[in-house]
């Protein structure tokens, strides 16, 4: 169906509904058990959105009609649907070995997986002991440092913060990665460095940010030891499809883990992208991570689009993205242990789909990515919902819960979960001017129309609700992959690539001519608009300032 046949046809049913208050729409126990929808241990709740079955259906039939299991189909058995870059999109084949079902996959990159796989649970066995001299690395490893940007990071340092109740003894966890060098700083003022592993993660190995911060942490260890550039070397470990770079730079072959062109970044926390998250938490529970996204791939891959999770939330998405208009999307987890799963969604989503382009070069006729921000609840209530209740503008939320806490303070998660659940039902039922006026007693006529009509809430602002049944590797696992399969489902509907990411590489590529201006001052700015050239002589300026 093209784009303007389906703006058509949501129209009407955005027309439709605009006449129904969701207060109305959730009396119907019928809807609300269609739009509640469970995978495992996470339970979808839907039913707050601005859907009825007839809406759902019409969404259904769309997603039916454009051959979404062949594509899907397609994607797991690693044909090149990364068209801009030849590439196959097998990030599912990472976690194929805890799937019940037979993976499609190339054998090759199943093997090659495989026996990655091997040899982190033997280095993660290894420093676990605490010697893992037969792997290159020096005894006694207390820490480790993560250097990577991008996918190279978030997803790492989301699963490192949300699974810390699983974390091993004896290992701590830390994380570089902007070049601001304040981080590294303080990182060298706190550890050992006899004592701290560091795992280079970059596809490249040119990444500038990354870079950056691995000499500096390597001048630091190399002081430590006076330069002796061998004991230097076993302080490192490298994450990269570019081995002899990383030779070059001074981490052995023997210790460089793959990076491979049929994963993209955003997508790699399940390969040697990993690695430090399986440092952190063992093998076992990394194993237990990569099951559960194996799950939710099962589901994915077996069920109809009427309960398939992935499949819904991607018709939502549609649906306020396209027939309601909504630009942007809150997401609010009620877990302090999830503090990085916006900022991880951040880039999963809006580097995917962020495109106005199709694979054919031609203009999207519709749009794309919307915005992704948020942060946790329930700070997150004492800072921009009084907007999302009584703002202007209306911003489909999505509330993340954990129905059984990894702590037994049960008063606490109680009052989170209560949180959780009041918001979603306030932000949909609103408060009326007649429920206003009874609560104002005192004053005048005038006095409470007045009062009534600044605690007046609108409600009909729609939310999903995602409860896992405990936060563990497994429900973790589950949760990120069921958001890659929407953001898969997302790039099919709206016919982009949502595998390749050339948007970052112009800034990027400006920041590469502008740094030697900045490191001696007589390059040539010329070339610069007069904006840039007015800043760079303005930086020059103020450091040479008294």
């Amino acid at each position: 169906m093209s784009p303007e046949r389906r703006s058509s046809f949501l129209a009407e049913h955005v027309d439709r509904l605009a006449r129904t208050h969701l207060r109305d729409l959730l009396k119907d126990a019928a809807r609300g058990k269609q739009l509640r929808q469970r995978a495992g241990p996470i339970l979808l709740d839907l039913s707050r959105q601005k859907l009825d079955g007839q809406a759902l259906a019409a969404l259904g039939d769309h997603v039916e009609a454009s051959g979404w299991q062949a594509a899907r189909d397609a994607m797991f058995a690693g044909a090149p649907i990364n068209t801009s870059e030849g590439r196959a999109v097998l990030h599912t084949a990472l976690r194929a070995g805890g799937s019940s079902l037979p993976s499609p996959a190339p054998r090759e990159a199943l093997e090659e997986i495989q026996h990655t796989l091997q040899r982190i649970d033997a280095l993660v066995h290894a420093i676990g002991l605490g010697d893992a001299s037969e792997f290159g690395v020096a005894p006694g490893i207390t820490d480790v440092v993560n250097i990577g940007i991008g996918g190279s990071d978030l997803g790492p340092r989301l699963a490192v913060g949300a699974l810390a109740p699983y974390h091993v003894p004896g290992v701590r966890s830390h994380f570089l990665t902007n070049v601001d060098g304040q981080s590294a700083y303080e990182l060298m003022h706190q550890l050992d460095p006899t004592r701290t592993l560091v795992v280079v993660v970059s596809k490249t190995f040119t990444t500038q940010e990354t870079l950056l911060n691995g000499n500096v942490m390597r001048e630091w260890i190399r002081r430590a030891y006076h330069g002796d550039n061998a004991k230097v070397s076993r302080h490192f470990l490298a994450v990269t499809a570019n081995v002899t770079a990383a030779e070059s730079w001074g981490v052995p072959a023997a210790q460089v883990y793959p990076m491979w062109d049929f994963v993209g970044g955003r997508f790699s926390l399940w390969s040697a992208v990993g690695l430090s998250l399986a440092l952190a938490i063992g093998s076992y529970n990394f194993h237990a991570l990569l099951k559960g996204a194996a799950q939710v791939d099962d589901h994915f891959r077996s069920a109809p689009w009427q309960t398939n999770l992935p499949v819904l939330l991607s018709l939502v998405e549609l649906w306020n993205r396209n027939a309601q208009g909504r630009s942007s999307r809150a997401v609010v987890p009620y877990a302090d242990l999830l503090t990085d799963l916006t900022s991880y969604l951040q880039q999963l989503e809006m580097e995917s789909l962020g495109k106005q382009v199709t694979p054919q070069g031609k203009p999207v006729a519709e749009a794309t990515s919307p915005v992704v921000w948020g942060s946790v609840g329930t700070n997150a209530q004492h800072a921009y919902f009084q907007s999302l209740h009584q703002g202007t503008d209306v911003v489909p939320l999505e509330f993340i819960g954990v129905v059984k806490p990894a702590h037994d303070l049960e008063a606490n998660h109680d009052a989170l979960l209560s949180n959780l659940l009041a918001q979603a039902a306030a932000l949909a039922l609103g408060k009326t001017l007649d429920e206003a006026l009874a609560e104002a007693k005192h004053g005048s006529d005038e006095e409470r129309r007045v009062l009534a009509a600044q605690r007046t809430f609108p409600g009909d602002r729609p939310s999903t609700v995602i409860l896992l049944d405990e936060l563990t590797p497994e429900s973790l696992g589950g949760l990120i992959a069921l958001y890659e399969h929407k953001v898969f489902m997302l790039g099919h509907l709206w016919g982009i690539n949502a595998f390749d990411q050339w948007g970052v590489e112009l800034g990027k590529s400006i920041a590469r001519q502008i740094l030697p201006a900045l490191d001696g001052g007589s390059a040539d700015t010329s070339m610069f608009d007069s904006a840039t050239r007015a800043l760079i002589e303005a930086i020059h300026e103020r450091r040479l300032a008294p």
